[in-house]
This record gives C-alpha cells, structure tokens and sequence, in this order.
C-alpha cells in the first residue's frame, strides 16, 4: 500500500496561519474547530562560558503546523468505539471519519496526541483533516499546501517525499514519533532531536 503523508520544513515557517485559514475556509469551520494547527516552540537557554563567566543564550524559536498525520498506528482508530475512524489503504492510508457511524463521543480526541478529530457541536460528530481527498483524486494539493506562502508544506507518498526531503527529525511540542507513527516528515535547524 502506498501511503500519504505530510512534509513540513519549520525553517521556511513564519507562522502566518495561511495554511489555517485556507483550511477553515475550504471547509466551512467555524471559530474554534481547526483541522490544522500552527503550534510555536522555543529552545534552549541560557549557559555559562567557564573562561570568561559570560553569560549566553541559545534560545531558538519557530512554528510547527500540524494536522491530522494519517498514521501508521492511529490512536483515533484504536479507541473509537463504533469504528468510525479507520485507516482507508485504498485511499493512501487516510484515516478517515465516518459520519454516519460516529457518536461524536471524543474518545479518538482524547487519544489523539497531535489533537486532530475536533467535535462538530452543531452536527454532534466528531471531524477532522482529510487531507483534502476531494482535491487530491483530482491531482490538487490539499488547500494548506497549495496555501502557504513560504512552500513550508508538501504532501503525497511518504516514500517520495522521504526521497525528496530526506527522514526528517523530530520536532519538540510534538509527541515522539513511536507513539502513533505519523506520516509527517519535519525539517528543522537546530531544534529538536534526529530520529
């Protein structure tokens, strides 16, 4: 099965919130209910030059947008309790939502550790990023892709885009990546730890 994923290069963001608003946009979200999120992180500190007695910061900062990752072991899946939320192979690994079947009960928001499903409270139904698979069997990028001023996103296969951009690394305000194997490849400076 070839699987879908995303790619995010954090030295390209400005965390200008395109990809957001062209996301709620495309999909009618009304304040408050987000499928992408642009999250800000910061590390380091502050260290002390043993000659000298100096003392310096090594503070970096930056912006990670995520959105629902379509992982390899989803927690969503695992925990819904009407089988809502399943991993669709025959459409690139998605996981998608069920409408009819969801109960809008949370529990796939609870275990999700990226906070993806987000509650329609008007529908009573739990919703989430599909990485736009009505523009994607179309050829299109899905909208925050196609959005970003600084081409801070892509998407497609995991494996051309691990072709493309190399493994990537792990990015701090983000769960390790052994929790639920998500289709995401990030690019950072000097943030962050290789996986």
């Amino acid at each position: 099965m070839k699987q879908y994923g995303f790619y995010f290069d954090a030295t390209r963001c400005t965390g200008c919130k395109t990809c957001v608003v062209a996301c709620c946009d495309k999909n009618g979200l009304e304040d408050g209910r987000q499928f992408r999120h642009v999250l800000p992180f910061e590390h380091g500190g502050w260290r002390q030059d043993r000659m000298t007695g100096a003392w310096h910061q090594d503070v970096t900062h930056g912006y990670v947008s995520v959105a629902c990752n379509h992982c390899d072991d989803p927690a969503c899946v695992k925990v819904c309790p009407t089988k809502a939320h399943a991993k669709h192979n025959d459409k690139g690994g998605l996981v998608l939502i069920d409408q009819a079947k969801c109960i809008g009960c949370g529990m796939c928001a609870q275990a999700c550790p990226y906070g993806a499903p987000v509650l329609n409270e008007k529908a009573r139904k739990m919703t989430k990023c599909d990485a736009c698979i009505d523009r994607v069997v179309k050829g299109e990028m899905p909208v925050c892709v196609a959005a970003c001023p600084q081409r801070a996103l892509d998407f497609g296969y995991i494996e051309d885009l691990k072709a493309k951009y190399g493994e990537g690394a792990h990015i701090e305000p983000l769960p390790p990546a052994s929790v639920t194997k998500p289709n995401l490849i990030v690019k950072h400076g000097k943030v962050g730890k290789e996986v």
